[in-house]
């Protein structure tokens, strides 16, 4: 795949935002913390096909409500923390998006999807398993509503938002994005 690639993710509820932002902000180190919690469905979609992307997306979108998803565990990632969540509808969604774009999908979006929110990375392996084990030890499921897919263009660290396409109605433009949390 050639150019600037895209990136899929979920716009969570306000609340669920707000709580994986004050997370990250909390441990991701701060050089490196330039976006906001993000429940990332696809890596690397090709930017030449971007309309098309954005069409398939208000196709599977505006059929369907909002999803219910459940933060179900943290994650140890050697180097890094993330709440694992429960979406089986997400799935779904993700599973349609994969069949239609197999061809153009590289070997990471190919893989079985596991739906995470990392709230620490590249930290040292010591620093990991201390949060770890902070967040375990008062970890409680909690529920998660998916709002929207938004499509994001990487720029080599920061991302810029392409669109967004919320679920049971069309998509959205950049000015009327209020899920524009870079």
């Amino acid at each position: 795949m050639t150019g600037t690639p895209l990136i899929l993710t979920l716009a969570l509820d306000a609340d669920t935002q707000g709580r994986l932002d004050r997370l990250r902000a909390a441990h991701f180190p701060p050089a490196r913390n330039y976006l906001a919690a993000h429940l990332t469905l696809f890596h690397h979609l090709p930017a030449e096909e971007s309309e098309a992307i954005a069409a398939d997306l208000d196709e599977v979108c505006v059929a369907r409500g909002p999803l219910s998803l459940t933060a179900s565990g943290v994650l140890f990632f050697g180097r890094g923390v993330a709440y694992a969540f429960d979406a089986p509808d997400l799935g779904t969604v993700r599973a349609e998006l994969a069949r239609r774009w197999w061809p153009r999908l590289g070997a990471q979006d190919r893989q079985r999807f596991r739906p995470h929110v990392t709230v620490q990375n590249k930290v040292t392996p010591e620093q990991a398993r201390a949060l770890h084990a902070e967040l375990v030890a008062d970890f409680a499921p909690f529920p998660a509503t998916g709002e929207a897919l938004l499509l994001w263009r990487y720029l080599g660290g920061p991302w810029e938002p392409v669109s967004a396409h919320p679920f049971g109605q069309s998509a959205v433009t950049e000015t009327d994005n209020k899920w524009d949390r870079r």
